[in-house]
């Protein structure tokens, strides 16, 4: 048997423990992969859409690069001093150092050769349905499967230098250690029962300060703690599991009365062993875990936010203008003939705003006509405003503002036209988008309107404008509308000139496409880069388990010959493989539910959008997911062990 050989047959031997290590390195390159697919796409021709592609691509094949960099070297180095018995024994048999570690370059590179080949293939193989999901995110005609030896360059070389770097840096966690050290391995049970008890309970403390100040928060605060925050989260969560669970454990010792109860012993001892020893692992399972809840929570957000976006945006074509803006005949000209040429059907309510002095606030209020308003109402299917001479309604500026204005009662003079009003109430839907026209608009009768022909202190200029609002029934349909005018607006921003601009013109029609576009691509980015993160998290419990696995068989063994039944068996088996999987899930599920407690303070002030059940649908998928995993694992776990 050749030494090649030898190291082939060693990777075939430890296939089991090796299968979780193997499944999350070959989805991280099918998913870098998929990635370099769209990276070099050729038929993404639209610049916007190709930066932005580009863009998120590079961005998440780097975060996976990292990610897996760091998975496979920690998995590694697990692997390799789960076998350092193994290793001990060759050296005691005469192998050179330099022969042990050209056999476990060789083994890992066999395992990373094998992954980026089946990656590559896979990779390839869900492409056209990776480009199909990415045309449909992306509103796109086509996006077909092509061949191009850029993607494979790329991800070949990455991930090929990967497990070099891996390879060439494992063997340091052998070579500096006695063949006397390498038989005994690496349990020091003694040495990891110890704790510190103002450890554990200054990393309880942190955890508690923490989720109090995210659930406590405000929007004054709340950017400061998201810098605060994560620092004394992660030292608090490292202190969790290495000293705060042996502490809460200890205290379930002093209770005989549970800890002797039939097998409690057993399981309680057992749990205290494996959660000590594998107290940094469970750390990097629950950050891992956090970081991809966290990651896909956000970005679900974010399409709560495409969402709602009707909800805050009820017009599907605006369009201000001064009294002397000469582009107002042709742009409005255009509009209509636009939305004509693609056959969208349309109404189209014109307003002219005039502004006044309220005498109650002495702020400059915005007055609007009860006839324009109603005839927008009936575009829009709202109620009809009806009010009598010296009446108003208030128009909501935001969706908060409806509960918090619907009793108020204001009496106003509009001053300088001298036209007494009293204000009661708010219109209870949302007429205009947040902020177009402004927060002080008020709707007055008919009569009150012919009132008002004084200009606003004095200024005929400033004393009204024009405000067109456009109705279309097909609005997701309009994002090719008035694109010239929108350039003009955008050209106008860029270049400072906008204070200048005679009008103002916006169509949230292409703003939606733009933002689902955006958002749907981050969140299946955000989905793929989630999942590489969730299963790597699985492995490392997955391999600690198998790892010790031998060990396990020799401890049941022994209890059933006291004794012990299946029964029981299972009853042990559960209490010792549920901490293990469902505490750093837990303890991720916390940080994440407070974290997004936060993220709903921020939501709530930039567009009063509610991400509640949307971050409920996150958690509660997630925890599927794994409870799903448990139970596979559990069952071939138990079926290991009796099988001995």
């Amino acid at each position: 048997m050749t030494f090649r050989q030898f190291a082939y047959r060693n990777v075939v031997r430890n296939r089991r423990i090796y299968a979780a290590f193997f499944m999350a390195s070959m989805f991280s390159v099918m998913v870098f992969f998929m990635y370099s697919m769209l990276l070099f796409h050729p038929k993404i021709e639209d610049e916007f859409l190709r930066s932005f592609a580009a863009s998120g691509m590079i961005v998440a094949e780097v975060i996976l690069y990292i990610f897996t960099l760091f998975f496979l070297f920690y998995s590694m180095s697990a692997f390799l001093q789960s076998r350092s018995k193994e290793f001990g024994l060759l050296l005691q048999l005469g192998m050179e150092k330099k022969q042990l570690n050209k056999l476990i370059f060789l083994e890992t590179m066999l395992i990373g050769m094998v992954s980026v080949a089946t990656g590559i293939f896979f990779g390839y193989a869900f492409s056209k349905f990776f480009f199909m999901i990415v045309r449909e995110l992306l509103q796109l005609e086509g996006l077909p499967l092509y061949v191009s030896f850029k993607p494979f360059a790329l991800t070949i070389g990455a991930f090929f230098s990967l497990f070099v770097i891996i390879a060439m840096t494992s063997v340091v966690f052998i070579r500096e250690q006695r063949i006397i050290e390498l038989i005994r391995g690496y349990r020091k049970t003694e040495e990891q029962q110890s704790y510190s008890t103002v450890k554990a309970i200054f990393g309880i403390c942190m955890l508690l300060f923490a989720y109090a100040a995210a659930a406590f928060t405000s929007m004054n605060v709340v950017l400061a703690l998201a810098i605060v925050l994560p620092p004394v989260v992660v030292l608090g969560t490292y202190f969790f599991f290495t000293d705060s669970i042996l502490f809460l454990l200890h205290q379930v010792k002093k209770r005989k009365s549970l800890y002797w109860h039939r097998i409690n012993l057993i399981s309680i001892s057992e749990v205290g062993v494996k959660l000590r020893e594998n107290a940094r692992m469970y750390f990097i399972v629950t950050i891992v875990s956090t970081v991809a809840f966290l990651s896909v929570g956000t970005l679900t957000s974010l399409s709560s936010y495409t969402g709602q976006f009707r909800e805050i945006n009820p017009l599907s074509l605006i369009y201000s203008s001064e009294l002397t803006n000469p582009y107002e005949s042709n742009h409005i000209s255009l509009l209509r003939k636009e939305l004509e040429e693609q056959g969208l059907s349309y109404t189209l309510v014109p307003f002219l705003i005039k502004k006044q002095t309220s005498s109650s606030s002495q702020n400059s209020v915005d007055i609007l006509r009860q006839s324009d308003v109603n005839s927008l109402a009936v575009a829009l299917g709202l109620p009809l405003v009806e009010l009598k001479p010296g009446k108003g309604l208030l128009i909501p500026y935001s969706e908060e503002s409806i509960e918090s204005l619907k009793n108020k009662e204001i009496q106003t003079v509009l001053e300088e036209s001298n036209v007494p009003i009293q204000i009661r109430g708010v219109y209870p839907q949302m007429l205009f988008p947040s902020m177009i026209i402004g927060s002080n608009i008020i709707v007055v009768s008919d009569e009150d309107y012919q009132l008002i022909n004084e200009p606003l202190e004095g200024n005929s200029l400033d004393s009204s404008y024009k405000f067109f609002a456009f109705h279309v029934a097909e609005w997701e349909r309009t994002k090719s509308i008035g694109l010239q005018i929108d350039s003009q607006v955008t050209d106008a921003i860029y270049n400072g000139a906008f204070t200048n601009l005679p009008f103002y013109f916006e169509n949230p029609g292409l703003n939606y496409s733009v933002i689902r576009a955006t958002f749907s691509l981050l969140l299946f980015t955000g989905l793929m880069v989630a999942a590489v993160l969730l299963l790597a998290a699985g492995s490392f419990v997955y391999f600690k388990l198998y790892t010790g696995l031998e060990r396990d068989k020799r401890q049941f063994e022994v209890l059933k010959r006291m004794g012990l039944t299946d029964q029981e068996l299972i009853k042990i088996v559960n209490r010792q493989l549920v901490p293990q999987f469902f505490l750093p899930w837990g303890i991720a599920m916390l940080h994440s539910a407070f974290s997004f407690l936060s993220l709903q303070v921020i939501w709530r002030n930039l567009a009063e959008v509610s991400i509640l059940s949307e971050m409920v649908l996150v958690l509660v998928g997630f925890t599927f997911i794994q409870v799903l995993y448990y139970f596979l694992i559990r069952w071939r776990y138990i079926a290991h062990v009796r099988a001995s």
